[in-house]
């Protein structure tokens, strides 16, 4: 025993791997990330882009799509839709496609699907934000900063588990 009262060879229980335990460790690796497909669109310039006009209205449509590429290895693409108006006229829509391929191995069947519509498009946001927020500055106007979404409320609004056995996607 050593000082802490505790055999120097022993390891808690909490840190006991799982593959000591005879079943493998799940892993998870993002192997690429890319922008897919990226599209801008400024119907009303220069007009849109007057200054004194009040603040757009802006609507946001996030969709999350996964497929498999092979064995263990997945696509995930986050595709955020961002529209912006004044009234009925348009000021702006941005649509971006941000992809990434993951890695999973040793995963449990049941946590496949949350981990594909959840983590990894958890993952892929931060990036893809930035896309949007770079298109929307690069078109005359303030970058569009999307507020962080909640991919475990978007994964239960659309049936959990249950509901996305058999659909490729979620969308909101």
């Amino acid at each position: 025993m050593s000082e802490n009262g505790h055999d120097e060879d022993s390891v808690p229980e909490a840190a006991a791997p799982a593959a000591g335990l005879g079943q493998p460790v799940p892993q998870f690796s993002v192997n690429v990330q890319f922008v897919k497909d990226l599209s801008f669109e400024n119907p009303n310039a220069p007009q849109s882009l007057v200054a004194g006009k009040e603040p757009p209205n802006v609507q946001v449509q996030v969709n999350v799509a996964a497929r498999n590429l092979m064995q263990d290895v997945f696509e995930v693409i986050l595709s955020i839709t961002g529209k912006a108006s004044h009234g009925a006229d348009t000021a702006f829509i941005v649509e971006v496609a941000y992809g990434g391929v993951f890695t999973l191995t040793n995963v449990p069947e049941d946590a496949m699907r949350p981990l594909l519509l959840i983590e990894c498009p958890r993952f892929l946001f931060p990036f893809a934000r930035a896309v949007i927020a770079d298109a929307t500055r690069e078109g005359g106007f303030p970058p569009l900063m999307i507020q962080p979404i909640d991919f475990v409320e978007l994964y239960r609004r659309q049936g959990g588990a249950e509901a996305l056995a058999s659909a490729p996607a979620a969308s909101a």
